[in-house]
């Protein structure tokens, strides 16, 4: 059987960013199929590359924070405080469908690579912008990273109990959705360019994207003008619906419905709870969640999580156990998907890299990178052929600090 056309291939990106948001994006656009060229800044690359868990790795620019998000991407190093550097890229932009980047906002417009200079020399292009605060508005000139977008969309004041909020996630989720965000905006854009040939400048907000993935938590205070609180594992909008502890291990638990709760009732041994008068009714429920939690983990503390997991799921009621992400990693149903992925590593290191593919299946096969990631400038000589530079050009680029 042949193996599907990916869906963005032909499609070559241009990859100016730097350290987790956009690099996301021009990964899950790599993941697709494109041809993702990451222009670096000669002799340090994205910061990333010196980022990491492996201090080995940072210094030799593959730090595991780089690797993670660069894998299928091609390593051009240009200068672009030099005029010849900029004319590269100028040349560069011409046969590109995509440009990413996540400078502050003007940055690129000082070195006369803004929007209107790169449209002029190819009006098809999408450009997409990637900032805390989007390209207008009075904080469009703070600096922002994942932490001060957290705390300053919501998310840490919701995030915890109210002993403990404001708790910052584990993981910089406002990158990844600004990111995710910036590689769905791109892929829009791109289908409108394929019906006009119109091109477009894309805007992406990452305080925007996180407000937007609070989803009920903001809706619920713009409609009905409650705020939202911390409530650390539980869901607000039903109950019994969080994490409960087991005589193994935590469960967490969403028996939304009232069929579910019944069902739960009765396969831990409490029916009783069922026409319980503080628990008959939904609404009830909410109000004595924390009486209905004690009653239920008296019940639960006669088996582990695991073996709860498996009764309940098999009846209909949402259950799995918490998880470390080892454990996570290591689940039968994400490699019956293949969804981590081997990769060769970059440098002479003689072991496998191990990353992460997209969440997604296309025609039923998951989409896997296509290279490892790169060293930094690996690709500069071939890139600046594909241009039209000659052997002798690369080399005067290069003898000047250009590239």
């Amino acid at each position: 059987m042949t193996a599907p056309t990916p869906l963005l291939d032909g499609v070559r990106v241009l990859d100016l960013t730097n350290v987790l948001a956009g690099p996301f994006a021009g990964y899950q656009l790599a993941l697709q199929g494109a041809d993702v060229i990451k222009v670096e800044m000669p002799g340090s690359g994205d910061l990333a590359r010196q980022l990491g868990a492996d201090r080995a790795l940072s210094e030799d620019l593959l730090g595991a924070s780089f690797l993670a998000q660069n894998g299928g991407k091609r390593s051009l190093t240009l200068n672009l405080k030099d005029p010849e550097g900029r004319a590269a890229l100028l040349r560069a932009v011409r046969t590109a469908d995509v440009l990413l980047e996540n400078f502050r906002p003007g940055v690129l417009d000082r070195l006369g690579l803004g929007w209107e200079t790169l449209r002029a020399e190819n009006p098809a292009l999408v450009y997409c912008a990637i900032s805390g605060f989007g390209q207008t508005g009075p904080l469009r000139d703070r600096p922002a990273y994942d932490q001060i977008i957290q705390g300053l969309s919501g998310m840490m004041s919701v995030t915890g109990t109210p002993d403990t909020a404001p708790l910052r996630a584990g993981f910089p989720v406002a990158d990844t959705l600004g990111g995710m965000a910036a590689a769905y905006a791109v892929t829009a854009a791109l289908v409108r360019r394929g019906r006009t040939g119109e091109g477009a400048f894309v805007d992406v907000s990452m305080l925007e994207s996180a407000l937007t993935a609070l989803g009920w938590v903001t809706s619920n205070y713009l409609i009905t003008g409650r705020a939202p609180q911390p409530m650390g594992n539980e869901n607000f909008t039903a109950a019994p619906s969080g994490t409960f502890r087991t005589a193994d291990g935590h469960l967490n638990i969403a028996a939304n419905r009232q069929q579910q709760y019944a069902t739960l009732c009765r396969l831990t041994g409490r029916e009783d709870l069922i026409t319980d008068a503080r628990f008959a009714h939904p609404a009830d429920r909410k109000t004595h969640r924390e009486e209905l939690r004690a009653e239920l983990e008296s019940a639960l503390a006669a088996r582990g999580a695991a073996a709860w997991e498996e009764i309940l799921s098999a009846a209909g009621v949402p259950a799995a156990r918490v998880l470390s992400v080892p454990d996570a990693l290591d689940l039968d149903q994400l490699a019956e998907r293949d969804f981590v992925h081997e990769l060769a590593f970059p440098g002479d290191r003689d072991r496998p890299l191990r990353v992460l593919g997209g969440p997604l299946r296309v025609d039923g096969a998951p989409p896997v990178p296509p290279a490892r990631p790169p060293l930094l400038g690996e690709h500069t000589d071939t890139v600046l052929a594909e241009l039209g530079y000659s052997a002798a050009d690369i080399d005067e680029l290069r003898e000047r600090g250009a590239i």
